[in-house]
Order: structure tokens, then sequence, then C-alpha cells
């Protein structure tokens, strides 16, 4: 994973002399700012691996004519759910609202997932969704999260090999914290073996970044 640089003053030279004269060796490349090859040689190399340069054999150098979006575009277009995926919370489906509520407030979490006694996705239960109960009447030790989870067809899901921007994606379309990370039985039935959040989407943004 690369990340979108931000160039210094040489580099920009260099691309310039890209630009205008690509394709073009390292060695032409440094006779004109009047410096060795090896002085080069990692400037070169950022350029290259950063995405705005490519390289061939016995050719040179020439610049991809790719900007600092698409690129940052490219890249984001590479990181896939299980490169950031962290360990799910979840909750059977008889448990009371007032325990998930001690168990999200222990955990530390925006949203539980509801697992029947197979320990398959039933059900999700967000903050807004354990507020909106306590609100009401209801003798929250005995009222079932069954009750009042969202269920499929309704539920947001994602598999780990799905890349991490469409969740991304969803996550601001439908206006939800978190999705379960699942894995198809050969029944159909859904295992939850993560979740994303928008906490680890700007884990990711910001791993991007910091990658040199």
């Amino acid at each position: 994973m690369v990340r979108t640089i931000e160039l210094n003053k040489r580099q920009e030279q260099i691309l310039e002399i890209v630009k205008e004269n690509g394709p073009i060796t390292g060695e032409q490349i440094a006779d004109q700012l009047n410096l060795t090859r090896a002085t080069l040689r990692p400037d070169l190399a950022i350029l290259t691996m950063a995405g705005y340069l490519d390289a061939r054999p016995r050719v040179g150098y020439f610049y991809t004519g790719k900007t600092g979006t698409q690129l940052l575009t490219e890249n984001l277009k590479k990181i896939y759910v299980k490169q950031f995926q962290s360990i799910p919370v979840v909750v059977p489906e008889n448990v009371s609202v007032y325990d998930a509520i001690c168990t999200m407030f222990l955990e530390d979490v925006g949203t539980l997932f509801v697992v029947d006694k197979n320990s398959y996705l039933v059900g999700v239960l967000s903050r807004k969704d354990l507020l909106r109960a306590s609100i009401g009447k209801q003798e929250l030790s005995t009222l079932p999260v069954n009750i009042i989870m969202t269920r499929m067809p309704n539920i947001t899901t994602c598999e780990k090999d799905d890349l991490l921007i469409e969740v991304a994606k969803d996550l601001i379309d439908k206006q939800i914290d978190a999705v379960p990370v699942v894995k198809k039985t050969s029944k159909g039935d859904l295992e939850v073996t993560g979740r994303i959040t928008k906490t680890n989407i700007t884990k990711a943004f910001v791993s991007l970044a910091d990658d040199q």
C-alpha cells in the first residue's frame, strides 16, 4: 500500500523533466539536474512506488499522467476488509435489553450483533435501538433483544474480501455505525467473523497516509 506523497522541490523537478522528455533514463535526468545517479535514486524510487512515474528496463522513466487524487483512489481500491476488521461483540437473541446495554457499555462499542443458538447472525442492535427501548415503559431486564433488534433482510453485511471503500459507502449511505463481517455457510447461514466500524475506516485512511 502506497500513500499519495507530498513532493519535495527536487521530486517536482524530476516530474517536470520526465513529463517533457520521457521516456528518459535516470542518468539523463541526473545530467539535467547536475547530480549523480546515486543521489537521485531514492527520489526516483519514491516517485515510482507512489505511481507518479513508471519505469521500463532499457527504456527509462515515463510519466503516468495520474494526479494525486487518482493515485489515492487507486490505493483505496487496494484495501480490503480483512486488513482492518476488528473483533465482533455478539450477544444471544434471548438476552435482555438491560444486559445488552451493559455489554455495550463494558465493551465500549456502538453496535452489537445478535446470534441464535447456533451462533448465526439474526440481528443487529445499535445504540439508537437500545436508547429507544430505554425511553419506553418496558421492563428492560425481561425484554429480550430479539423484540427490538434489526432483522434480516434489513442488515447490511460484508465479507473479508470486500473492498473497504465499498463498506465505507454503505456506512454513509445507510447512516449506520458498523457492519458485521460474515462468512456464509453451505446452507446460507451467516457466521460473524468480525466487524467494520467508522473507527476501522478512519484507521485505514490514517494508515494510507502514513505508509511510506
